[in-house]
Formats: C-alpha cells, structure tokens, sequence
C-alpha cells in the first residue's frame, strides 16, 4: 500500500510539472501588438523640428506646434498604458508560475516525508520480523530441550524394562536381545536425529530465501527512488533555466529598446532647443539695439523737457508775480499787457504738458510691447520644455529604465541648457524647476 501511494503522488507531481511547462510556454508566446500607426505619424511630425525655426512664428504655427505636440503627448500615453499593462501581464504569470512552483515543492517535500516514513515502517516490520525469528528460535530450543528430556525419560523406561525382560528372560535369550536392543536403539537415534537435522535445514533455507527477498525488493524500491528523483529534480531544473534564460533576454532586448528610444528623443529635444536657442539669440539681439535706439530717443527727449519744465517754473513765477500785482493794483498798464499774455502762456503750458505725456506714454506703451511678446516666447519656450520632459519621464518611467541612464539623459539636458548665453537663465530656471 505504501508503494503504490508513493507511485499515484509521483505521477501527481509528473502531471503538475506538465501543466506548469504548458503554462510557461503561453507565457512565452505572448507578444505586444504592432502599432501601424506608430511608423508612419511620427515621420510625417519629425519634419517640422528638424527644420530651422524662423525668426519670428506666427500664432497659427505656434497652434500647429503646439496640435503636433500634443498628439505625440497622446500618443506617448497610450504607449505607456500599453507596457504597463504588458508588464502587469508579466507580474501576474511570475505570480502564478512562483506558486505552482512553491505547490510542486510542497509536493515534493511531502514525497520526501512520505518516503521517510515508508523506511521507518520498513525498519519497525524489520524490527518486528527479527524479533519474531527470536521468538521461533527460542521455541525451537525449548522443543529441542522437551524432546532430549522426553528422549532421555523414554530411555530410562525402557531401559528398565529391558532390564525387567532381561531378569525374566535372562537364561532363554540373554546374549540375543541385548545385542538386537542394543541395534533397535542405535538405529531409532540415528533416524531422530536425521529427521531432526532434515526439519532444521528446511526450516533455515526457507527463512534464509524469505530474508532474501524482503531484502532484495526493499534494496530496489531504495535504489530507484532516489534515481527517479533526481532524473525529475534535473528535467525541472533544466526546464526553469531554459524559461528563465528566455524571459531574461527578452527584458534585455525591451530594455536596450526603451534606452535607445529615449537617446533619439533627447538627440531631438538637443536640436530644438539649440535652434530655438539660436532665434532667441537673433531676437534679442534685435531687441537690444532697438532698445539702445529708443534709449537714445529719450535721451534727445530729456533736455527738452527740462527746458519746457524750466518754462513752466519761470511761468509759474511770472504768473504769481503777476498776481501780487494784480492785488495790490499799482500799475493799470502793467496789468493789462499781463492780462492779455497770461492766457497765451497758459496755452504754451497745456501743449508742453500734453506733448511730454504723450511722448512717455509712446515711450511706456513700446516698451510694454516689446516685454509682452518676450514674455509670450519665453512661455511658449518653457511650455515646449515641460512637453518635452514630460514626454522623455513617461518613455523612461514606462519602461523601467535604470536611474543611471536617466541621471545621464537629465545631465545632457542641463550642460545643453548651461551652455546658453545668461539672457536665458529664465528659460534655464524654468527647467530646473521642472527636474525638481
């Protein structure tokens, strides 16, 4: 009975390990869709960054750029839900294959508990059966004992009586009968003893040829267990090698995929930014003589208006000099030439007044348009900026990139930033900001 349950719980564990190669082999088969949109877009997106930037965009191109890039944003979404859901697939048939893997160990450690207790079962029947062959010998010794007692007993009696015989018929056959009993008690002694020596014999070989094959069928059940185990330890080891040897390389090959995707993306992002970066030159520079031109404006506008406010204070002392006059009323004259000039003087002031508000009001609205639309570009610059890392973080983090290949990316993005002229430190702390 202990055999053949041995036998049923290794055809269990042959079953079980077939079930778990079918299962790995699914696991193996499976492979991502292609995407038949993702080689044609992208070639048709990429002309328009690889071409230089003009000087100056206009607002439909700018929403073009911005369509462009917000479709490659979706687009970098779907493919990050894509692998995330592939490497959940992944998880849950590593799951699934660790714990038919720990049922298979547990099966086999109950083998092992089993065949452990089929050999202390075997010891306790060898145990018991020597003791049982004790047992017979000493049975065996005591009989031996009974009979040379009843043997010896046997003798005495009849000893006696032939020395009865002897008396009654000692003077007819005297000689004869001691010579026959003599003869008669030799030969029975000798047939005894024969057929004694005979059942021993018997008695040995068959408890010799029982020893023998209780011994020879334990032998074997203990050779070919071991055997039998290790052939199925070596088949499932080598099985999971060969599974974990392809798994492996298929992640390296993702692996070297996601890394050589994201350096594209970054070799991009480097030739946008240095064409942006070189525009932003040329309009800056363009800026700064434009501001130099207007500065000098103003500087031709300065001395004029401290004439005409250096007018208006001689005015001001005219007309209170005038009023002083007016008030104490000396001289009727004077007072009617300063009546007809006052409202000329007033008129003077008024246009100078309004001139000098104008002429800073021009200056003030010029220079708030020139800050506007260098703040609309410098917006726009950062927005591409947090598009395009936000692009480059989902490649990265989708794919489970090791951290020194993205300290690398984020280091040439930030020496390619640094290398930039100080007008745009702006545009650099936006993006560090960013990284943080």
């Amino acid at each position: 009975m202990n055999f053949s349950a041995t036998l049923f719980k290794r055809y269990r564990l042959v079953t079980i390990g077939k079930q778990f190669n079918h299962s790995s082999v699914t696991l193996t088969s499976v492979q991502p869709p292609k995407n038949k949109g993702s080689s044609k877009k992208p070639a048709k997106e990429s002309k328009p960054t690889d071409e230089p930037i003009e000087e100056e965009m206009s607002r439909e191109q700018l929403e073009e750029q911005m369509a462009s890039l917000e479709k490659e944003l979706e687009r970098e979404k779907k493919d990050r839900n894509y692998f995330q859901l592939e490497s959940n697939r992944i998880q849950s048939f590593w799951e699934t294959t660790e714990r038919q893997l720990q049922e298979v160990r547990a099966g086999r450690e109950n083998l092992y508990k089993d065949i452990e207790e089929d050999e202390w079962r075997r010891q306790v029947e060898i145990k018991v059966y020597k003791q049982k062959m004790k047992h017979l010998l000493c049975e065996h010794q005591n009989t031996m004992c009974e009979l040379e007692a009843d043997g010896l007993v046997s003798t005495e009696e009849r000893h006696k009586e032939q020395k009865q015989l002897e008396t009654k018929l000692h003077e007819e056959m005297r000689a004869i009968k001691v010579d026959t009993q003599q003869i008669s008690n030799e030969n029975l002694v000798k047939e005894l003893e024969l057929k004694h020596d005979e059942e021993m014999t018997k008695a040995r070989i068959s408890l010799e040829k029982k020893l023998a094959e209780t011994e020879a069928t334990y032998e074997k059940k203990m050779t070919l267990l071991p055997q039998e185990l290790e052939n199925l330890r070596k088949n499932e080891t080598s099985e999971r090698e060969d599974q974990w040897n392809s798994h492996i390389a298929g992640l390296t090959e993702d692996h070297d995929k996601a890394l050589r995707d994201a350096n594209e993306l970054v070799n991009r992002m480097m030739h946008q930014v240095l064409d942006v970066s070189d525009s932003l030159k040329t309009q800056m520079k363009e800026m700064k003589t434009k501001q130099q031109e207007k500065e000098k404006d103003v500087i031709t506008v300065l001395p004029d208006n401290k004439r005409l406010a250096e007018l208006l204070l001689k005015v001001e002392e005219e007309i209170t000099g005038i009023e002083k006059k007016l008030k104490n009323n000396v001289k009727k004259k004077v007072v009617c030439v300063d009546a007809r000039e006052f409202p000329l003087l007033q008129l003077e002031r008024d246009e100078l007044y309004k001139t000098y508000s104008e002429s800073i009001e021009k200056v003030q609205h010029k220079a708030g348009l020139k800050s506007v639309q260098l703040d609309t570009k410098l917006t726009a610059l950062t927005d591409v900026l947090e598009k395009t890392h936000a692009q480059l973080h989902s490649v990265l983090s989708a794919t489970n990139m090791d951290q020194t290949a993205l300290a690398e990316v984020a280091n040439k993005i930030q020496v390619l930033l640094y290398c930039l002229p100080p007008d745009f430190l702006a545009c650099r702390h936006c993006y560090s900001c960013l990284l943080i």
